[in-house]
């Protein structure tokens, strides 16, 4: 599955093919990724599209070696391949504490199913996308095999220009669709969808006709078009990706005879505010590869992004602590992390956030940069005394509020008597957090 990488290269992509006129050179100092979405597994996403109808490859799921070897034995296939279940992409090239080769495996002999899996299930994976030292398999996934005779490239995004959903398609799929984008845009399909109407089916040939599909090949993929679009509605997505969106030769698995359209591999995102009525998917979130302060955050509703520098930033906001942390960088510092309020913000949270930055032990100072519109600053104010007091905080703290009761705020920092230093705009709350890092 697609890590975060991926989503900036999805960002890539949109830019070149959706949005020409928007790409004109940008300058990021600080990099980021955004809040943590939902995270499935694969075998969760093609449960997700086989229950609504989309064809994908027969699947089973295995906790143990012997399961796998019994799974191997009931697909009955040709051709099974064995996958290592972790949200990081690269597992094919990844490698094993046991010392195996390879997080996907392609054999004919169930038993090798079950030696492969002795090897996988327990074991750390490491790829180009996960830390040095892996992570470890708890499931893997067996599945058929299946030929694939051309491959193409299908996705069904939110596109804000567009203020709604878009169908994005290439006839070259298998491969980075952003270097697509990049090298031949003008293989880069897209098809705007009224979100009132939804899909028409002209709409729905036209993309299946432009991905290269044939006489009946093209309403197949006409057909599993409609059914992703109607998935990616049911299920509140931001974006359902299938690459690659294949067809096999004939006489493939069960569909003897026959040429099949199939999705071999997806990436599904979704709105996280719709997890009131997605209650059954999102309890299918996998956190267990998330690191452990995210989750202990994501307990009291705060939103923590890790990054390698010794200034803290506690902000509210994305926009905002994207813009702390670069011009912490600008006036010569490195920002350690971020840590989001959001609106609704209540004093025990703010504890709550002073008691997680303060636990990494790379933080050498704190900046705090609210701007007050639905958070109440007093608030805020509390909150930092209270975790200054309780935590005893022993690493300079620089201040910065602005919006709703900001002087009330204000005055219950310079009341508490404790060092807390104050700053008039963000450029002199970084420039007074760099420094206070500076003098140690």
């Amino acid at each position: 599955m697609a890590a975060p990488v991926g989503a900036q290269a999805r960002k890539l992509l949109r830019d070149l093919a959706l949005r020409p006129p928007l790409l004109a050179a940008r300058s990021q100092v600080v990099q980021l990724t955004s809040r943590r979405w939902l995270n499935l597994q694969e075998y969760q996403s093609k449960k997700l599209m086989s229950d609504n109808g989309v064809k994908v490859q027969r699947f089973f799921v295995a906790d143990t070696a012997s399961e796998a070897l019994e799974a191997a034995k009931r697909l009955n296939a040709k051709e099974i391949v064995l996958k290592a279940q972790i949200l990081a992409g690269g597992r094919g090239k990844g490698v094993f504490s046991s010392g195996l080769k390879g997080g996907v495996h392609l054999t004919k002999d169930p038993k090798v199913v079950g030696q492969l899996a002795k090897q996988m299930i327990g074991y750390n994976l490491a790829t180009k996308q996960t830390p040095k030292e892996g992570v470890k398999v708890k499931k893997v996934m067996v599945a058929e095999a299946l030929d694939i005779s051309r491959e193409t490239y299908l996705a069904i995004l939110m596109d804000r220009s567009c203020n709604g959903p878009v169908l994005v398609g290439s006839p070259q799929g298998g491969v980075d669709i952003e270097e697509v984008a990049a090298s031949n845009p003008e293989l880069i399909f897209k098809e705007q969808i009224d979100i009132i109407e939804g899909i028409k089916d002209s709409q729905a040939q036209q993309m299946a006709e432009n991905l290269g599909f044939l006489g009946p090949l093209k309403n197949q993929a006409a057909d599993q078009i409609k059914k992703l679009y109607n998935l990616f509605l049911k299920i509140d997505a931001t974006q359902v990706e299938v690459n690659p969106f294949g067809e096999t030769p004939e006489g493939q698995g069960m569909f003897v005879f026959s040429l099949l359209v199939v999705c071999f591999d997806a990436k599904i995102n979704f709105d996280d505010n719709a997890e009131f009525r997605q209650k059954d998917i999102f309890a299918m979130d996998d956190k267990s590869e998330n690191e452990p302060i995210e989750n202990e955050a994501a307990r009291y509703d705060l939103k923590y992004i890790g990054l390698d520098g010794n200034i803290a930033c506690f902000v509210n906001g994305a926009g905002l602590a994207m813009a702390t942390c670069d011009i912490i960088f600008l006036n010569g510092g490195k920002p350690a992390n971020f840590l989001d309020l959001g609106g609704g913000v209540k004093e025990s949270q703010v504890y709550q956030a002073f008691k997680l930055l303060t636990a990494d032990p790379k933080v050498e100072a704190i900046l705090v940069n609210i701007f007050g519109g639905i958070v109440n600053c007093a608030i805020i104010a509390n909150g930092i005394t209270k975790a200054c007091r309780e935590l005893e905080l022993k690493v300079p703290l620089v201040v910065r509020l602005e919006g709703t009761n900001v002087h009330e705020a204000q005055n219950i920092l310079s009341n508490s008597g404790l060092p807390i230093t104050s700053a008039v705009d963000l450029e002199d709350a970084a420039k007074k957090a760099v420094a206070s890092v500076a003098k140690k």
